[in-house]
């Protein structure tokens, strides 16, 4: 199963060389001790940064407290000469051009500051760019970032939905399958700077200009390395899968590799400073570039060769898109003191990485050494739906980025991690029910009958999906808290015990290995969050506490369901079968969720889960307005 995940963030500064201090970036708000706290639409906090010619000796004028509202953020620039990269200043500023905003000088020196606020250059008086420390703001801006992260997830997800329904019309499940056989291997490859820089760059206290330098090249390098490896590698992948197409496939989808190296530093930056909606619009343009390429040559009858020319052209316009929002331009490649850290670091996050890479990809190497291209792309198929949860995963960063500016205050950071448990459980348990009831019919209706063996074998992945939610999040105590060994260990227990599920279920063939799926991740959950929590005394109690309800409640409504629409097919009729399943979606659908919500509610006692979706909604949206801080999200 193809396993990645990159993240998103929020907004802009700038440096005008001539003129103020200004700030920028449609929602991006510094805060005290340097986290930008951002929103689209209205400003949270104002302030003003000082004593910026010390730092910043090209600066004829210093800040003198204006904030503004900011049309657009459209580019970020996070390093000056000399100086490091920090992502607030000292006081609490808006991030936001007015039009109106007042400047000195006469109009034209007005309209060149408007026109020229497109950079950003977040400095404070001491040069640092380190998290902010007291966690003001931190859990607003966690859940505007993972607003912008979701909506772009799952405009992601219709744009994807809508290529798999015609790419499954113009190719065959082989040509699927044939290209499954390469990124299996290769996404691990290409996630190698991905999975761990960017972890460490979010982590680390304090970054700069050369420091961030070093890290560039050094991931570059190992991309140049590891693109040519992976490419002549090709024949022994054939000899594997006994399929000599394999090799030229190879070779083409090892240019991703290189391609997306040299945008894992900017992109880390970006988060650094909280940019969620640039990497977001940036990764929902980058797969439109992507689904756009593979369709028009699938047309063209290029086969599955135009599956590997839009994976070619999703890093391509990623990377050109994260410099073009983030200005910055590498130094020479130096020695620099605190990158062996960094790299420890990052090293210890993708070893983990890989574990978990392996586990969840075991699964496609089995299924195409064992039996064949064809079976391989009805499972590809099946576990791309399982994936849904893959939304949920995009998240990761986003808390990784908030939580991490917890961790000094215990009783806030249990409260906003028990908090996303709670959110995560009733929004996956009940998804992961309702997909394993219509998932056949939803495969039927997007792929067409010739999927029909895909739908079958989701079925069995259904039951996983709501608790995959919650095992992921275990990921985000390990990081948040700078504990990447014990996240390491971990995944070797995870790997062992999967992998070995895995062999033995595969006699069962490709149904076999899906039920193993739901069966590991409900062995492991309780297991893993014991463990993540054990640095940080959070037991194992508070976490059932807060997600019992929720499994139950899916239970109960799911196998109702089940019960009442059981004979339904009979009793739904169309000419289309396209119609009939449509149908069949739609009343199940209903039914499941009023049943649901009605046995969450009586379980809770009280409608607060509803009311804390709702208050967790309006916060991501954008462009929409903040509710009133409660004590489950509010930080300051």
């Amino acid at each position: 199963m193809d396993w990645c995940g990159p993240a998103d963030r929020h907004d802009c500064h700038r440096v005008s060389k001539h003129h103020h201090l200004v700030s920028s970036g449609p929602g991006c708000q510094p805060a005290q001790d340097g986290v930008f706290h951002g929103r689209a639409g209205d400003e949270l906090h104002r302030g003003r940064v000082s004593d910026a010619e010390s730092e910043l000796d090209h600066l004829p004028h210093r800040s003198n407290g204006h904030s503004g509202r900011l049309e657009s953020c459209k580019h970020f620039t996070p390093f000056d000469e000399g100086t490091a990269f920090q992502a607030g200043t000292s006081g609490k500023s808006s991030c936001r051009t007015n039009r109106k905003r007042n400047a000195h000088g006469p109009p034209a020196a007005k309209r060149q500051i408007r026109e020229e606020v497109v950079f950003l250059k977040p400095f404070d008086t001491s040069g640092t760019f380190r998290p902010d420390s007291d966690g003001v703001g931190v859990g607003r801006l966690a859940v505007r970032g993972a607003g912008a992260t979701m909506v772009a997830q799952a405009a992601g997800l219709a744009i994807q939905v809508i290529a798999t329904v015609a790419l499954a019309r113009l190719l065959t499940p082989a040509d699927f399958g044939l290209v499954t056989m390469v990124t299996t291997v290769s996404l691990l490859l290409v996630n190698f700077g991905l999975n761990g820089l960017t972890e460490a760059v979010l982590q680390r206290e304090r970054i700069d200009h050369s420091l961030a330098s070093s890290l560039f090249w050094i991931n570059v390098g190992a991309g140049l390395l590891l693109t040519i490896g992976f490419a002549a590698a090709g024949s022994l992948m054939a000899q594997f899968y006994d399929n000599p197409m394999v090799a030229q496939i190879t070779v083409g989808i090892s240019l991703t590799i290189l391609i997306t190296s040299t945008s894992v530093l900017h992109r880390a930056l970006l988060m650094r400073a909280m940019c969620f909606s640039q990497v977001s619009a940036n990764d929902f343009v980058a797969r439109i570039a992507s689904v756009a390429v593979s369709v028009l040559l699938a047309l063209a009858g290029w086969g599955y060769w135009a599956l590997v020319a839009g994976a070619i052209a999703e890093p391509v316009s990623q990377s050109i898109g994260v410099w073009a929002f983030c200005r910055w331009v590498p130094g020479l490649p130096r020695r620099v003191a605190g990158t062996g850290s960094m790299v420890r670091f990052a090293i210890q996050v993708y070893g983990r990485f890989s574990l978990n890479y392996f586990t969840r990809n075991t699964d496609n190497l089995l299924v195409g050494w064992y039996f064949n291209a064809q079976s391989l792309g009805y499972y590809k198929k099946a576990y791309d739906l399982f994936a849904l949860a893959a939304v949920a995963q995009s998240l990761t960063t986003v808390a990784v980025s908030a939580l991490s500016r917890l961790r000094g205050d215990s009783i806030r950071y249990q409260q906003h991690l028990l908090t996303a448990l709670s959110v995560a459980a009733f929004v996956g348990m009940g998804l992961g029910a309702d997909l394993t009831l219509v998932g056949k019919d939803v495969v039927q209706m997007l792929l067409g009958p010739q999927w029909e063996p895909a739908g079958r074998i989701f079925t069995f992945f259904g039951p996983g999906i709501g608790v995959m939610f919650l095992y992921g999040t275990h990921g985000w105590i390990h990081l948040s808290i700078g504990r990447p060994d014990r996240w390491f260990r971990w995944g070797v227990l995870e790997f062992i015990a999967t992998g070995v599920m895995f062999v033995l279920a595969l006699r069962w063939g490709p149904v076999g290995i899906a039920t193993t799926w739901s069966l590991s991740l409900w062995m492991l959950t309780i297991p893993a969050l014991w463990y993540a929590g054990r640095p940080i005394q959070l037991g194992i109690a508070p976490v059932i506490a807060v997600v019992w309800k929720y499994v139950l409640a899916s239970l109960l409504a799911g196998g109702t369901t089940g019960l009442i629409v059981g004979e339904l097919p009979a009793f739904i009729v169309a000419s289309d079968p396209f119609e009939a399943a449509a149908a069949r979606i739609a009343v199940i659908s209903v039914s499941f969720g009023l049943l649901y919500v009605s046995a969450v509610t009586i379980l809770h006692r009280s409608l607060a889960p509803l009311f804390l979706v709702a208050r967790l909604v309006r916060e991501m949206v954008p462009w929409g307005r903040p509710s009133k801080p409660s004590p489950a999200i509010a930080t300051n």
